[in-house]
């Protein structure tokens, strides 16, 4: 067992590219969100700048996107809020069990997002249009709920990976490592 464990230790790359993908993503969406409120603000307060009629409408589905693909984001390095007022109270083993069944409720919300959200986005989404764009479909107003569902699978399977190795005694193994600040020397006068 341990040593498929360790073979899994080859995929942190490719984890690490997608995490990066998906931030990325989210940067462009923000960017993107402000410069289009902007654009908004300016056309209704100043006269000479017309507000385009599709902004609201693009604003949103750019929040949309950038708040479930965060959530996917949030899950790689376990940052979501966690009730932890009891685990003091309970034994390590135990714990680890526990932490191991709420990971997977994830990866099954995960799947969930992808399969019903998939089905919105095709279904619902691909009859209707935005109201200020005909020609675009609302599709991708539904979309982001099927790709983040598939971003948290991503990341909740390498969560998994990483609680079974915790959970076996191989806490190093295939962790998420933050980027550490580097350390300040102090001037001497």
């Amino acid at each position: 067992m341990k040593g498929f464990l360790t073979s899994l230790d080859r995929l942190k790359p490719a984890y690490d590219a997608v995490y990066k993908a998906v931030l990325f993503i989210c940067k462009i969406f923000l960017i993107g969100d402000i410069l289009i409120t902007c654009l908004a603000v300016l056309g209704r307060f100043v006269p000479a700048i017309p507000d385009p009629a599709w902004t609201e409408e693009v604003v949103l589905t750019l929040m949309t996107y950038m708040a479930v693909l965060s959530a996917a984001l949030a899950i790689r390095k376990g940052s979501h809020i966690r009730m932890t007022s009891f685990d003091k109270y309970i034994s390590k083993k135990a714990l680890n069990v526990l932490d191991l069944i709420s990971q997977i409720a994830v990866l099954a919300f995960g799947v969930v997002m992808l399969v019903v959200g998939w089905k919105y986005a095709t279904g619902i989404g691909a009859k209707g249009t935005y109201i200020s764009m005909p020609f675009l479909s609302k599709f991708w107003m539904y979309f982001p709920v099927p790709l983040a569902g598939f971003a948290m699978i991503i990341f909740e399977l390498e969560a998994i990976y990483r609680q079974i190795n915790k959970m076996l005694g191989n806490e190093t193994a295939g962790a998420v490592k933050e980027k550490a600040e580097p350390e300040k020397k102090e001037e001497k006068a």
